[in-house]
């Protein structure tokens, strides 16, 4: 049993954060627009419109029952041999809107369930004052589920980091594929990742902490 290569890998750690500001772009560039179309999605499985309502539906359950991996291989290397425009789609561009796509459809059930929470009253609350449907959602509704929604939509943020770790598969050369291809170059695999485990691990647990401190504001919020 061989010991550990340490100054390879506190080498290696230099390298490996170089691609953080990537990583944390393509996950905050799909955050955006993950939570405008679940925010769309969300409204529209309230109101329920009834074609549109059929077609929402049907996103919704594809992208929560197939892997984000397949999903991913399917936006990048299937779709475009029978829609060409996308053919010159690049890998980043592919993992934000495969990341998008992805999350929209788990963000969008709980921003229902939030928006379904809100008390009955504030709806007629609205209505009584002459808002229309329209005006009491963006004015009333919403921002009180934002409040129920966010820890859990921060969860999602905090997977999606995670999740970008896929992106290397479609040629992407982020954290997780500069360490692919740092160990395949030193064939010190066990080390390489490792490093990268752990550089993810204080990520996430940085992310944990802001979103306990979210949490603690909007509990205060709530409760005045």
């Amino acid at each position: 049993m061989r010991a550990l290569d340490l100054n390879y890998m506190l080498g290696l750690v230099p390298v490996i954060l170089g691609y953080v500001p990537l990583t944390i772009g393509m996950a905050l560039a799909a955050m955006a627009g993950a939570l405008v179309l679940a925010s769309l999605m969300a409204v529209e499985r309230v109101v329920r419109v009834p074609v549109l309502d059929l077609f929402v539906k049907l996103f919704i359950s594809f992208f929560r029952g197939t892997p984000l991996l397949v999903q991913l291989f399917l936006f990048y290397y299937g779709l475009p041999q029978i829609l060409p425009v996308l053919a010159g789609i690049n890998g980043v561009t592919a993992a934000i809107i495969g990341l998008t796509l992805h999350f929209s459809a788990y963000m969008a059930e709980s921003i229902r369930a939030a928006i379904l929470g809100v008390d009955r009253s504030q709806w007629e609350a609205a209505k009584s004052v002459g808002m229309t449907q329209t005006q009491s959602m963006r004015r009333i509704i919403l921002p009180q589920a934002a409040r129920v929604a966010a820890p859990t939509l921060a969860n999602y943020f905090i997977d999606m980091i995670k999740s970008t770790s896929l992106a290397f598969t479609l040629g992407v050369t982020e954290m997780m594929g500069a360490t692919q291809k740092e160990a395949a170059g030193s064939f010190l695999y066990f080390e390489a990742f490792l490093v990268v485990a752990v550089l993810y691990w204080v990520i996430v647990e940085m992310l944990s902490l802001l979103q306990k401190r979210l949490e603690l504001r909007l509990n205060k919020a709530l409760a005045r």
